[in-house]
């Protein structure tokens, strides 16, 4: 009833999860929180949120291409940022992405976030077609 998720052009999760997960009966994609981890480093790509928030969703991005969809097919995004007075660099980034006709969204201060990163984005789309 779902289909497991994984490309090396994200991130390699380091703990017990899945890139994403593709609903068979529904075609949701449910992508995992994403950070600004460079995919062949393994690395933050910076400590700038704006370039964070650019890996996370570049990182998304290479994920729902894997499951046969893209960011014009996204539904629903959740960003967690570790200082809510990063949200107009992080917004002013995340808007690149989604040019028009944004998916409805969650933005809020989670406080401390893995490997003190700056900001974590999570995803929910469709499959394309």
């Amino acid at each position: 009833m779902k289909k497991i998720i994984s490309t090396e052009n994200a991130p390699i999760p380091q703990a017990h999860y899945s890139q994403a997960v593709v609903s068979e009966k529904t075609g949701l994609i449910f992508v995992a929180g994403q950070l600004g981890f460079d995919p062949k480093s393994g690395e933050l790509v910076s400590d700038n949120v704006g370039d964070q928030t650019r890996q996370a969703m570049e990182n998304i991005k290479q994920i729902l291409l894997a499951a046969g969809s893209d960011m014009d097919h996204v539904l629903k995004v959740t960003i967690f940022l570790q200082r809510i007075e990063d949200f107009a660099s992080m917004n002013a980034v995340y808007s690149d992405f989604f040019p028009t006709d944004p998916p409805a969204r969650l933005a809020l201060q989670a406080g401390k976030i893995p490997a003190n990163g700056l900001v974590e984005i999570e995803a929910i789309a469709e499959v394309a077609g």
